[in-house]
């Protein structure tokens, strides 16, 4: 299954090294780890989008909390390995007092995570593990970044998808639904067929569930 919008993926920042130079070396993605937002990214995911920027003789963007005009360093050198996506990155500690700012805070280790920007060409949802498996992914920059994305965020990632005139991924909508008081099974119910498809005996569970909808707003 694919989807063509811009999506993100929050890690831990996982930095095996940072020099006084403002070089670093760590990981952007660990493969085979279920995420809180139920994701795991397979082995190979990143194939087909890395054999893509090598021939155009770049890599993706290094930049600061996914802002477009705020780029920090660039990446050296990505790869896949047994473990994820290994990456070196370089931030111009020298030119950029902003680059500064973040490399003191890597060493400091006071930043909380990386945050990869992506468009979603395969996934699969897996019924044993419960889980979205992330297949081929489309990488466009790999930012650091102080917090993770929170509820509150996603929810504002579905809205201004459909204020684009987008369809948000499957996965996003039933991950808001979640996020608002609805069980897995009532969000997959809810996407499959809608309202209805809920259970209409329980009063008041019906009234948790009318009460977490009207949270959303699509305007």
């Amino acid at each position: 299954m694919s989807m063509m919008t811009k999506q993100r993926l929050d890690v831990p920042l996982k930095i095996k090294s940072v020099s006084d130079s403002g070089e670093f070396e760590g990981y952007g993605s660990v493969f085979g780890v279920k995420d809180s937002d139920d994701d795991i990214v397979m082995p190979g995911a990143f194939a087909n989008t890395l054999k893509q920027w090598g021939e155009k003789g770049g890599l993706p963007a290094l930049l600061w909390q996914h802002r477009m005009d705020e780029p920090i360093g660039i990446y050296t050198e990505m790869n896949e390995d047994e473990v994820g996506l290994h990456l070196k990155g370089r931030l111009l500690i020298d030119d950029d007092p902003l680059a500064k700012r973040v490399h003191a805070h890597m060493k400091a280790g006071s930043l909380s995570g990386l945050s990869i920007g992506y468009i979603l060409k395969d996934w699969e949802y897996d019924r044993t593990k419960e889980a979205f498996l992330l297949k081929d992914l489309d990488l466009w920059e790999v930012s650091l970044v102080t917090f993770p994305a929170n509820d509150d965020a996603r929810i504002s990632n579905v809205k201004s998808a459909f204020a684009r005139g987008e369809l948000p991924a499957q996965k996003n909508i039933e991950r808001v639904l979640r996020d608002v008081g609805l069980s897995r099974s009532q969000a997959k119910a809810f996407m499959a067929e809608g309202y209805g498809a809920l259970s209409l005996r329980d009063a008041e569970t019906d009234a948790s569930i009318l009460n977490a909808l009207k949270t959303i707003t699509f305007e």
